[in-house]
């Protein structure tokens, strides 16, 4: 069985894409406890920690993790915490480019792969109508960087993705799927 240790509704979304059957565990941990880390580090500890968490009640099945950050000229750009957050969060990314990095964890028995994947997307120069209406929705209030590459087509934030879509989502498949096929052997 496939465990994908993710309160993520995308990322269960995604995953479907990867197999239609799977189950859904999740990992409290605290994730604060590593934002003291470079961002690369941090994204990755957490995945870890959240994999390492959740295998210990599936021993003898595949556990899947992931952890999803917006980086700004190195700085961790979290979730907002409420809409004023949002606002001034899509304020400092509007016209600007930054980088999206999906860290994430497989472990099957003994085995176990950690991996990365980084895109770069370009926002839009952002008027203050737009974020208002953007914010409005609720949408931006769950996602890390305050908004959501797939609401573009109501809310035209990101001009533009150098990379992985399914990774500014929150969970490369492509990359996910292979590594999951190696694991496997």
């Amino acid at each position: 069985m496939v465990v994908l240790a993710s309160a993520s509704p995308r990322r269960r979304e995604l995953m479907k894409r990867i197999t239609p059957s799977f189950e859904v565990a999740t990992a409290d941990i605290n994730e604060e406890k590593s934002y003291n880390l470079p961002p690369l580090q941090a994204v990755l500890d957490i995945a870890k920690r959240k994999c390492l968490k959740v295998k210990d009640n599936y021993p003898d099945d595949i556990v899947i993790t992931a952890d999803t950050i917006v980086v700004l000229n190195d700085e961790i750009i979290h979730k907002p915490i409420d809409e004023i957050d949002a606002k001034n969060i899509l304020n400092k990314l509007s016209d600007k480019t930054h980088q999206v990095i999906t860290t994430y964890c497989i472990n099957y028995k003994d085995r176990f792969i950690e991996n990365y994947v980084v895109s770069n997307v370009t926002f839009n120069k952002l008027s203050e109508q737009l974020i208002n209406e953007y914010v409005a929705t609720g949408s931006p209030l769950d996602k890390a960087g305050a908004y959501g590459v797939q609401d573009g087509e109501k809310f035209p934030v990101v001009k533009k993705v150098n990379g992985s879509i399914d990774n500014v989502i929150g969970f490369p498949v492509d990359e996910i799927r292979k590594d999951l096929l190696e694991i496997q052997k």
